[in-house]
């Protein structure tokens, strides 16, 4: 399928329309009545709605308190998919020269998809580095969004559009997280 509309939805939007475009975010929820943001929350909401076993952490009305992160939830899923699958125009993704060669130094050499095939596959999921990267750094996002009271979206958007010391900390806290895997973990594991 092709047409005006879908190939301007398959190519990449500038930094001007899609900066705006989540900065709207915030300003939005306080018109539509001051709704959290973020995607943490929804693991606990989830586990209330499908699994009331009489814990008192899910002892809440999850309908009230968390029905808006469900939608949300749904939503990024939804759109996930739309984006990934159906809009997908299959050309490669354009990576700067240096980040080819930084990544074909590591052993990446599948660039055709969203994400490398080299490390994110079933199969990698059977070596060690693969089992690391996918399970451990999934423990850790987990981890990180509980300790840290929320995830990078909620942080990093709206607890900094609040004027939150903790956000603020937080998303010091991602960025120093991301630099160290990116530059020390992810060379470690890939050799």
């Amino acid at each position: 399928m092709t047409g005006p509309l879908l190939d301007a939805l398959r190519a990449p939007w500038p930094w001007y329309v899609a900066g705006p475009l989540i900065g709207m975010v915030v300003p939005a929820l306080l018109l539509i009545g001051n709704k959290p943001f973020g995607m943490s929350s929804n693991l606990r909401h989830v586990c209330a709605a499908v699994a009331p076993c009489g814990l008192p952490h899910f002892a809440y009305d999850w309908r009230k308190d968390g029905a808006w992160n469900m939608a949300f939830a749904a939503g990024v899923l939804v759109g996930g998919f739309l984006g990934g699958v159906v809009l997908a125009s299959g050309v490669p993704i354009d990576l700067s020269p240096r980040t080819e060669a930084a990544l074909l130094a590591l052993g990446i050499t599948d660039f055709s998809g969203l994400v490398p095939r080299e490390l994110f596959a079933w199969s990698s999921l059977a070596t060690a580095s693969g089992f690391v990267l996918v399970v451990g750094g999934g423990f850790l996002v987990g981890f990180g969004t509980a300790w840290a009271g929320g995830c990078t979206s909620g942080h990093s958007i709206a607890g900094l559009a609040d004027l939150q010391l903790p956000s603020l900390v937080a998303t010091l806290g991602f960025f120093a997280g991301g630099l160290l895997g990116t530059w020390v973990l992810l060379p470690l594991l890939l050799r």
